[in-house]
C-alpha cells in the first residue's frame, strides 16, 4: 500500500513539474524580438500630467507594463517601489509604469492601496505596448540614455535583477 501512494505521489509530482514547464515554455515562445530602441509614446498620467519617452532622452529608463488584474503585477509591484525609493534621488534613473488593459479608476485604486508615486501613463498605452512588443503583462524593458532598448524582464521583476542590468549596462 505504501509503494502505491509512493508512485502516486511521484505521478502527480511529475505531472505538475511538466504543467509549469510548458506553462513557462508557451509564455517564452509568445515573447516578440527585443526592440532596438523605444517607441516614442506620450500620454496622460494617472495624476494628470503627462508623461513624453522622448522628453527621457539622456536618462536610464525602465518601463513596466502592468495590469491591476495581473496576479504577477500586484507581486511585484512590492519590487517596483523598493526600487523606486532606491533610485528616485538618481536624476539619470526613471521608473514609467504602462496601464495595459486596465481601468483608470482600478488603477487609481491599486495605487492608493500599495502606494508608488512614479509616473503612471494611462492614455495613449496601446501605442507603446505594440512598439515594444508586449505580448502579456507584466513586462518591464530597460532604455538607455540613448533611447536603446538593452534589456527585457518577462513576468515579475526584482529589484535585484533591475539593479543588476542597471550594473551590467553602466548606468550604476
Amino acid at each position: 500500500m505504501r509503494t502505491v501512494r509512493w508512485v502516486v505521489l511521484t505521478i502527480g509530482v511529475l505531472a505538475v513539474a511538466l504543467v509549469v514547464v510548458f506553462a513557462v515554455s508557451e509564455r517564452e515562445q509568445r515573447v516578440s524580438p527585443l526592440p532596438d530602441f523605444a517607441p516614442e509614446f506620450a500620454g496622460t498620467t494617472l495624476d494628470g500630467s503627462g508623461f513624453d519617452m522622448n522628453a527621457q532622452r539622456g536618462r536610464w529608463v525602465v518601463v513596466n507594463f502592468f495590469s491591476t488584474w495581473c496576479a504577477e503585477c500586484v507581486v511585484e509591484h512590492l519590487e517596483l517601489v523598493a526600487f523606486h525609493q532606491r533610485y528616485r534621488n538618481n536624476p539619470n534613473i526613471r521608473l514609467v509604469s504602462v496601464v495595459f488593459q486596465d481601468d483608470t479608476e482600478a488603477i487609481a485604486r491599486f495605487f492608493a492601496e500599495r502606494g508608488g508615486d512614479w509616473p503612471v501613463v494611462v492614455s495613449n498605452t496601446s501605442g507603446a505596448a505594440i512598439g515594444f512588443g508586449v505580448t502579456a503583462v507584466p513586462e518591464t524593458y530597460l532604455v538607455d540614455p540613448g533611447g536603446g532598448v538593452v534589456a527585457r524582464f518577462v513576468g515579475g521583476v526584482t529589484l535585484a535583477a533591475m539593479q543588476e542590468q542597471l550594473a551590467l549596462a553602466g548606468a550604476v
